[in-house]
């Protein structure tokens, strides 16, 4: 994955070098999925979106914020973006601790817990593109968390798979159904922006270095000490 890539405008480029990635993810998300110890696997997954989720709303203020600091229309235009999805997914962490409850795990304990290393490295390197680059690196990670929404079927294989009540299934559910419009919205936006190559090269290493992590931490989460290469 840390091959040099050309990059061209637009989200095309973004979605083929994504594909090209996309083996390995949905690979670490195989093993993380697999029946054999699923019960026991499941909190943890919760546990860790979590700890990804919760971060979601600071870090899109905290590109905000930095889009005030410039006139220029694809600031301006990305702080509207960012202001609108802000509201979209306030709470979407507190639908996970619901979720943990429903499985017998105390929400306090998850909000105090040190979140596993791969979450603070995928959520540490946006707030250092956002504050020491240019906000529109959020994109790419933006792209990659809703571009691999659950499938719809899902949350019935894992209520099957797991004897785990209904309760415990609500957010993946709802993300099966939120993120296709969202990923579509994030397309849209990157085709509409004024992005230069400059710009486009942010938000495609920002994608990558997105799969990397996420790659990183179904791994983790899958007990499988065999991690998938792109």
């Amino acid at each position: 994955m840390s091959a040099p890539v050309a990059w061209t405008d637009g989200p095309t480029a973004m979605r083929v070098t994504l594909d090209l990635v996309a083996p390995a993810l949905r690979g670490a998300a195989a093993r993380l999925w697999r029946p054999s110890g699923l019960t026991e696997r499941y909190p943890a997954y919760l546990a860790a979106m979590y700890a990804v989720i919760r971060a979601s709303v600071p870090l899109m203020e905290a590109a905000a914020r930095r889009c005030t600091e410039s006139s220029g229309a694809l600031e301006r235009r990305l702080r509207e973006y960012l202001e609108e999805h802000i509201a979209e997914e306030r709470d979407h962490d507190e639908w996970l601790l619901a979720d943990l409850a429903a499985v017998g795990v105390d929400p306090e304990t998850v909000r105090r817990a040190l979140p596993d290393v791969a979450v603070a490295r995928m959520v540490g390197a946006q707030y250092y593109w956002i504050h020491h680059h240019h906000p529109v690196g959020l994109l790419g990670y933006v792209a990659v968390l809703e571009g691999n929404a659950p499938s719809p079927l899902l949350a019935e294989h894992l209520a099957a798979a797991t004897g785990l009540p209904d309760a415990a299934f609500r957010t993946v559910r709802h993300h099966a159904v939120l993120d296709l419009d969202h990923s579509a919205a994030i397309d849209r936006l990157l085709d509409e922006l004024p992005l230069t190559a400059w710009h486009t090269t942010a938000v495609n290493v920002s994608a990558l270095s997105t799969v990397e992590t996420l790659v990183d931490l179904y791994t983790r989460l899958g007990g499988s000490d065999d991690r998938p290469t792109a």
